[in-house]
């Protein structure tokens, strides 16, 4: 049997692929929208990609499933349970579908990898046990958004994406079930979870890349409690925000995402356009930090496109009914584009080079140390924390208030118009993504909280700690 993994660091998502080198088979597991990949990888090993497996219904990219299909001619086998807008639906999708249920077995070559129906985290989900040839026990489990290394996959994702409503306590339940089943399994079964730290999918998840089923009875919070109450008490709270964008990767792929190849890529956009295109669609900027706080066009919304959360960040504010635009270095743009094509952005139909920046009027956004910024605070600035609930609940600084980035677009009514303020998060870069999103929207004396609040712990000024109730406002 053969092995092989493979992790996208930006979006903290894994994918595998399961190899018989006798007979030159291949499963690939949860693939990535981006095929090549595996398309590489099999060619190396000399194996024939005859099988892709999903899960679940993703939430947090575009699943490469489809593309993985038709490109190799394998059989797509998705999940058999979940009902109406809650299953799979890929009547029009143009690939051999095999739905698969709980005890059926898919066989590559002599490897042998049987369907386990583990509903929690979505009411469909999947994982899979894998016996290697010839032996007579299982070596490990495909496990999904099941169970985790270090933790459990959340269960309210569709509730928080309205794909679904009431279903966040039965999944929490479910995934109680799911937990004692794999109590009752050997301790020797590796664990192989679909995600790593850094995932909106779940909390608590840890950077190793796998475990042991022994390792998690031992350690993993989940197999700690001995009634579904507690445990679901646990799982429910303290999740952390789910991107808006999920809900678009939900409708997409329950029916297939459209092949890459049927898209048209972005075309480079006369430098003189940047101004009016800007005043009717999304521009993400994405330039370093550096340069954009030194010259910009105001209504861009800055990203860094070299950073891992690129991807999380732009699908808070992406628009799917509207086109982006992107700004970025030529040598840049082939990582930014897929980037985006990750999260399901499709309508992307041109691109500008930095010099249409340089040509257009100029804007900047300064950044303030933190000595200034408690200043002006003292003179009637009103700060802003940008960051997750669980940041907050870490540190604080006293008298900020609190707007999470993926909020800021629907809570700007919050905000005056008249005080200055003072972005912040934990280095600086999420606060100056939103100090240009403020600026977009016409607020007048905006400035960025250099090195965020590490930069203000290590000036030794006052920082409290503790649960907040709610997000100001």
């Amino acid at each position: 049997m053969l092995l092989k993994y493979f992790y996208d660091r930006r979006l903290a998502q894994a994918s595998y692929m399961v190899g018989c080198p006798d007979c030159g088979e291949a499963l690939v597991i949860d693939p990535a929208r981006e095929i090549a990949p595996y398309l590489e990888a099999a060619r190396a090993e000399g194996l024939t990609i005859t099988h892709v497996a999903e899960t679940h219904i993703h939430a947090d990219y575009v699943s490469g499933g489809r593309e993985l299909a038709a490109a190799t001619g394998a059989t797509l086998c998705l999940s058999g349970h979940g009902e109406g807008p809650l299953a799979y639906d890929f009547s029009d999708a143009g690939v051999n579908i095999r739905l698969m249920r709980d005890g059926d077995v898919i066989n590559v070559g002599g490897v042998k990898v049987e369907t386990l129906f583990t509903p929690g985290h979505t009411p469909e989900h999947l994982s899979f046990r894998v016996t290697d040839t010839g032996a007579d026990q299982p070596i490990g489990l495909f496990t999904g958004d099941c169970l985790f290394v270090g933790s459990v996959g959340r269960p309210d994702l569709l509730d928080a994406t309205g794909s679904a409503t009431g279903t966040s306590a039965i999944g929490a339940r479910q995934q109680f079930e799911q937990v004692r089943r794999f109590k009752s399994m050997p301790d020797y079964l590796q664990v192989w979870p679909g995600h790593g730290a850094g995932s909106a999918c779940g909390k608590g998840m840890s950077a190793i890349p796998s475990s042991t089923l022994g390792y998690e009875k031992l350690f993993n919070p989940a197999f700690q409690f001995d009634n579904a109450e507690s445990f679901s008490a646990w799982l429910l709270g303290d999740q952390p925000e789910a991107p808006r964008y999920f809900a678009q990767m939900k409708r997409v792929n329950r029916i297939g995402a459209a092949l890459l190849g049927d898209l048209d890529a972005p075309g480079r956009m006369p430098d003189g356009e940047l101004i009016t295109t800007a005043k009717q669609a999304l521009v993400i900027d994405t330039r370093p930090a550096e340069d954009f706080r030194a010259h910009h066009l105001a209504g861009t919304l800055h990203i860094p496109g070299g950073h891992n959360s690129f991807n999380t960040w732009a699908g808070w504010y992406i628009d799917y009914a509207r086109p982006t635009y992107v700004i970025a270095a030529e040598p840049d743009l082939p990582s930014v584009v897929a980037a985006l094509r990750a999260i399901g952005v499709d309508d992307l139909p041109g691109w500008f080079t930095p010099d249409a920046v340089a040509a257009a009027p100029g804007a900047s956004i300064t950044a303030i140390d933190p000595a200034e910024a408690a200043e002006s605070a003292q003179a009637g600035a009103i700060m802003i924390d940008v960051r997750g609930a669980d940041e907050r609940r870490e540190r604080r600084i006293p008298g900020s208030i609190w707007l999470p980035m993926g909020e800021i677009r629907e809570r700007l009514g919050d905000l005056p118009r008249d005080r200055a303020l003072i972005v912040q998060c934990g280095s600086g870069v999420r606060s100056l993504i939103v100090a240009s999103l403020l600026e977009a929207h016409g607020f007048p004396e905006i400035v960025n909280l250099a090195g965020g609040i590490d930069a203000w712990a290590q000036a030794d000024l006052p920082l409290e700690r503790g649960t907040e109730a709610q997000p100001a406002g």
